[in-house]
């Protein structure tokens, strides 16, 4: 197996299914079949799948690189082992930040190398700015972590899906937990963006709903560096806790929050800042955030999963992963294209997104199966499969939006570390 790393170019050529399709594959000859979509009876053909990936290897959101990486990664390699019909080549890029604007650069090499499917991007402010173009270009674009509510209603030609959960079910659990704590007034510093907004406007009217008042909220935009202004806001009004919706700035909030006399036990976080943070010096945190809380997409991982998310990618040269946010999500997005591939018999990214909501068991007529390598035989002996992975059942509805879902709530101990209570 080519070696998978993080780097604009990387490539993962991994177990590949025959003989004859890895000699065109390692020969620099790989193609994709040209066999007309099949009736959902099995794939007759073995395929080549261009598989992209636009994750944040840099900007404030890198943090999810590691484990939304080696969740595809390790999906890739588990595929490609299968040898079931269908074989992924990836090509890795960076979707760095929306300022950074390193998307751009990455898009076209994506699109260069011939993708018709791409997992990402992780920020749903860098996906609006794509997905446009991946929709005119035909690609499949399928996103781990975009929680964005207006994602529903895109105009995308049935090629957009997510197997994370609108920001709708998120800011309804935390606006809830804040109220069920006892508080009842909060304060919100936010990112003004389509993520931040969003978020903020569920957290507000859910807790407003419970009889809570949000007597002080603060808006930055990317890219901001200072936060005084923001804190100052939110410190005047005394609120019995504070809701911080942002990714990385998180790091620097924090701090500013504690010297103006606002215990960490006060806090409550979302999935762009919810991390273990430990001891690391990059933290900026002199200080404990023992008591402080935050929610995150997904159901708790299983051991075994997260054993193999850490040996595939520390045997590829990485540190270990230090949480596994989105990674099962991640995971579960590449087999989901692999099987959608498999069941059409094409690797178009409109005959793939044809398939999509039926592997995943939205037609509600397929056979439950719980791995890649189960769910293929389903398909090769004639059969429908419906995948159940580990982010849950996933279910795509009529907008690619995944139906159900859990969203864990999480404290932090006194080493900064987060561990799980619903």
């Amino acid at each position: 197996m080519t070696a998978f790393t993080r780097s604009r170019s990387a490539k993962i050529l991994a177990g590949v299914a025959l003989l004859s399709v890895s000699a065109m594959v390692v020969a620099g000859c790989s193609s994709t079949p040209s066999d007309e979509p099949s009736d959902g009876g099995g794939s007759s053909a073995d395929l080549t799948l261009k598989l992209g990936s636009l994750l944040p290897q840099t900007g404030s959101l890198s943090f999810l690189g590691p484990p939304m990486e080696s969740g595809v990664g390790l999906a890739v390699k588990e595929v490609n082992d299968a040898a079931a019909g269908v074989t992924i080549d990836l090509t890795a890029e960076d979707e760095g930040d929306t300022d950074t604007k390193a998307y751009e650069t990455s898009i076209t090499k994506l699109q260069g190398a011939g993708v018709t499917a791409i997992v990402g991007a992780a920020a749903s402010g860098v996906s609006r700015l794509i997905l446009d173009g991946n929709v005119s270009a035909g690609i499949l674009q399928i996103s781990a972590s975009n929680t964005g509510p207006d994602f529903t209603d895109w105009d995308d030609n049935g090629l957009y899906f997510r197997t994370a959960p609108s920001d709708l079910l998120q800011g309804e659990v935390l606006g809830n937990l804040i109220a069920e704590d006892g508080h009842k007034t909060l304060g919100v510093i936010y990112q003004n963006d389509a993520y931040g907004t969003g978020l903020f406007e569920n957290i507000k009217s859910t807790f407003e709903g419970a009889g809570g008042e949000v007597v002080a909220d603060a808006s930055y935009n990317v890219g901001d560096g200072q936060f005084d202004a923001q804190v100052e806001t939110i410190k005047a009004q005394n609120p019995d806790a504070v809701a911080i919706v942002s990714f990385d700035q998180f790091k620097t909030i924090a701090p500013l929050l504690v010297n103006a006399g606002i215990s960490p036990d006060k806090f409550y976080l979302v999935d762009g800042n919810l991390s273990d943070y430990g001891s690391s010096p990059d933290t900026n945190f002199p200080f404990s955030l023992e008591g402080a809380q935050g929610t995150k997409p997904g159901p708790a991982l299983e051991d075994d999963f997260t054993d193999r998310l850490q040996t595939f990618w520390t045997g590829e040269g990485n540190p270990e992963v230090n949480d596994f946010t989105y990674a099962a999500e991640a995971y579960d997005a590449v087999v989901l294209v692999a099987l959608a591939s498999l069941a059409a018999g094409s690797t178009e990214g409109a005959d793939i997104a044809a398939k999509m909501a039926e592997v995943s068991g939205g037609t509600g007529d397929g056979e439950k199966c719980t791995s890649f390598t189960d769910c293929a035989k389903i398909i090769n002996d004639g059969g429908t499969a419906d995948y159940d992975g580990y982010s849950g059942e996933i279910t795509f509805d009529e907008n690619g939006d995944p139906q159900g879902a859990s969203i864990g709530t999480y404290v932090y101990d006194a080493e900064n570390l987060i561990s799980r209570t619903n």
